[in-house]
């Protein structure tokens, strides 16, 4: 009988926790609530599941906060693995791979004064750790001391829990590469700076910080490298560091406020007092609590599962980082910023921290619909990246980095005028775009490598010593039909702008009828010997033909043609997914984490971890079989998305891959970015509402949606029949209401018509 009780229980059990997953969300009060910032930390060099870290800051701010498990230096900064805490460091790292600049951080000792990094680590455990957007809180097994931290957008302060000890510390570490601290005993303050950063060359590159206590000091000291300088109040150099006393006999709560600035000392202050004051630890952590419910509560979601309100909400937060806010407020209220183009103070916007080979795709798009105005000053912050560097970043981290290919900055600044974002030097940025189009720049991600083969043969060829020479094509050709979009939006005459339409059609030079895909094209007309379809790299970036035969996203229906009409195009789609997941790593000598994300996640060749044929599950749509998007999209959401350590399926990546998440789930994405369209998929939850800047909603209903019914069978917008494979932006920023009629089953009569077809450039 005790052993049937059991079972019943057992059962019950797992009975309720099936119904609680399957529990419908019906209203979010606090979406901030639902945010999961470990999810995609438990990554590695070798295995990508998001390769973030939990960031603890506001939308965009100058700074974000991050425990620190890695060793100094390390581009893995937190990974959900480690036991072992090293400190809470201030970080701009966009990515592991571009790693840091300007870093530093606090970590409190006890026991003893421990600096040296490997010494000052403490065991810690999930168990006992708090992480969300606006507060973080662990505790520190060794040390017996609990941390709290909440940020603003330039500064932060910190909760520190000492136990009754009479040998309490904080350390600081400015990190190697230069650095500088002073203690200031009768102010109760620590000043200095970190000059380390990994990419590019920065003149006058100084993080300067200001850190206030609350308590005075009982000990202090400063240290270089290893060695302490006992009772010394500053110290200079390659690495120096400060470590401070407090009486903590009877247990005590020691509070810092910390401020930083790129400029100097006196706008690190000035930025602590401007955003913190007096306000105390709570004020500051309500503060930013409310900002984040503010942001993220734009897009209102009902209807789903606990698990999809999580994963919806934590990928949005991922969205709201990068670029993030370079530039300060000055003591007369004026916008500037310090110059890492030419290490100067000078007025205006300036933001850093993205990569547009990435985020050109949706991340960018996504702003444009949702948070205009941010991308505006954006917008204004590439104004003076050319003015003062001569250029447009491909990849800022902080400047110049030479990395990935294209020129995609051109698609970022279409994308955002054609999107109806104003207010900005739009000439300037012009000129910059026709100098990135025309001219090789100072490295090879920026400008156009390979540009004087392009523009006379119309293709980078893969015999003249530019790598990844297909890919750059494919993307220089998307390119130029966004300066031509652009340029015919701002005004420009048809004689300047005819040869960026022209030369958008450079693609169809790539494309071998024989594989019915694009190959790398020797500079005498030649194909590239030994092509192999399923090797990754050699002509094409962290990928193969397979995923760049796509990168067509402006003529689907003139890519539709080479692939022998609108049957063939479907049947090429499909057998992305039913191929088996084969590859030729051979150019890399080892399998890059890309390959093996593809290689585990059986969805054939469907590489969803990387970014070049993310696009391609919208494609259906242009060859009249939109049902197909629907199924792969949920298929996508469903299985590679998840509010959990390993949750994402690849490099999140400045936000891109969590912005296709979002604009997934609402049920459209944007393939052609530079055009006024989105492309129908189908949404997730019963109900979406975008409350969006202007005042104006977007309101989705899909009231039968379920995990069954994930095709449309009808759909209305503002009370009117549509047909239609697409979305127009100008119309839904007007508000619009937008119901669908759910299904278990296709419906393939709806948007199989040429006229329900996307945008393409060839029906122009």
């Amino acid at each position: 009988m005790k052993k049937k009780f059991l079972t019943v229980l057992a059962f019950l059990a797992v009975f309720n926790y099936a119904e609680a997953q399957n529990h419908l969300i019906e209203s979010v009060e606090n979406p901030v609530d639902f945010v999961n910032p470990l999810m995609g930390t438990d990554s590695s060099p070798g295995l990508s599941n998001g390769n973030t870290y939990p960031a603890v800051a506001v939308p965009w701010g100058m700074n974000l906060w991050t425990p620190q498990t890695g060793p100094m230096g390390h581009g893995w900064a937190y990974t959900y693995d480690a036991d072992k805490i090293r400190g809470f460091k201030q970080t701009h790292q966009p990515s592991p791979w571009m790693n840091d600049y300007g870093q530093f951080s606090l970590m409190p000792v006890t026991r003893g004064m421990k600096f040296n990094q490997d010494d000052r680590a403490s065991w810690f455990s999930h168990k006992a750790e708090v992480s969300t957007p606006y507060y973080y809180k662990v505790y520190l097994a060794d040390h017996d001391v609990t941390v709290e931290l909440t940020p603003t957008e330039r500064a932060a302060q910190f909760k520190i829990s000492f136990p009754k000890s009479d040998s309490s510390y904080v350390v600081i570490d400015p990190f190697d590469k230069g650095s500088y601290v002073k203690v200031i005993p009768e102010e109760n303050k620590i000043i200095g700076y970190t000059t380390k950063y990994a990419r590019g060359k920065l003149t006058n590159f100084k993080n300067y910080f200001v850190i206030q206590f609350d308590k005075p000091f009982s000990d202090v000291n400063t240290w270089e490298g290893d060695q302490l300088a006992k009772g010394q109040a500053e110290m200079k150099a390659d690495h120096a560091g400060a470590i401070v006393g407090f009486d903590t006999k009877d247990g005590a709560v020691v509070h810092a406020k910390v401020a930083s600035s790129f400029i100097s000392f006196d706008q690190a202050q000035l930025n602590l007092d401007r955003e913190i004051a007096k306000d105390d630890f709570e004020t500051t952590k309500q503060n930013a609590r409310d900002l984040w419910n503010e942001k993220l509560g734009r897009l209102e979601v009902s209807g789903g599962t606990i698990d999809q309100v999580r994963t919806f909400y934590s990928c949005l937060y991922r969205t709201l980082f990068f670029p993030n806010k370079l530039y300060e407020i000055n003591e007369n209220d004026e916008i500037v910023h310090w110059s890492p183009y030419n290490g100067e103070i000078l007025p205006g916007y300036m933001f850093a921290g993205t990569g547009f080979w990435d985020t050109f795709r949706a991340l960018y798009p996504f702003l444009n619909l949702a948070y205009p105005s941010i991308n505006e000053e954006m917008q204004a912050g590439l104004a003076n990246d050319y003015k003062e560097g001569g250029w447009l970043p491909e990849w800022s981290s902080p400047g110049y980095a030479n990395i990935m290919v294209g020129n995609n900055s051109a698609s970022v600044v279409a994308d955002a005028y054609i999107k109806g974002l104003r207010g900005y030097d739009t000439e300037t940025l012009w000129k910059a775009l026709v100098n990135g189009a025309n001219n090789e720049g100072p490295m090879t991600a920026v400008g156009r490598a390979g540009a004087p083969y392009y523009n006379k043969l119309g293709y980078v060829p893969y015999d003249v010593g530019v790598n990844e020479s297909a890919a750059r094509t494919l993307e220089y050709a998307y390119d130029d039909f966004a300066i031509y979009q652009f340029g015919k939006a701002i005004g420009k005459p048809k004689k300047e702008i005819e040869i960026y339409a022209e030369r958008s059609m450079n693609y169809k030079n790539l494309f071998d009828p024989g594989y019915g895909l694009m190959r790398g094209k020797n500079e005498d007309g030649s194909w590239q010997k030994d092509f192999n379809p399923f090797k990754w790299g050699n002509p094409f970036t962290e990928g193969n033909s397979w995923h760049y035969s796509w990168s067509v996203f402006h003529d689907v229906e003139g890519l539709i043609g080479l692939m022998g009409g609108k049957e063939d195009f479907v049947k090429k789609l499909d057998s992305v997914f039913s191929m088996p997941p084969i590859f030729d790593e051979s150019v890399y000598g080892g399998v890059i984490h890309e390959i093996r994300e593809m290689q585990i996640a059986d969805m054939g060749q469907y590489a969803h971890g990387n970014q070049p044929i993310q696009h391609m599950i919208y494609l259906y749509n242009y060859a009249g079989e939109p049902w197909k998007t629907q199924k792969w999209a949920r298929e996508t959401m469903d299985r590679m998305y998840k509010a959990t350590p390993d949750g994402y399926c690849g490099d999140e990546d400045n936000g891109q891959t969590s912005a296709w998440y979002v604009f997934s789930a609402l049920g459209f994405y944007p393939v052609t970015p530079a055009v006024d369209q989105y492309v129908m998929g189908a949404p997730l939850f019963k109900k979406v509402t975008v409350n969006l800047e202007n005042g104006n909603k977007i309101v989705i209903n899909a009231p039968k949606n379920s995990d069954d019914n994930k095709y449309i069978e009808s759909m209305k917008v503002n009370g009117k029949s549509y047909d239609k494979n697409y979305l127009k932006h100008s119309e839904l920023i007007k508000g619009a209401k937008i119901n669908i009629e759910m299904s278990d089953s296709p419906n393939k009569n709806r948007g199989t018509k040429k006229d329900a077809f996307p945008y393409s450039f060839s029906n122009e």
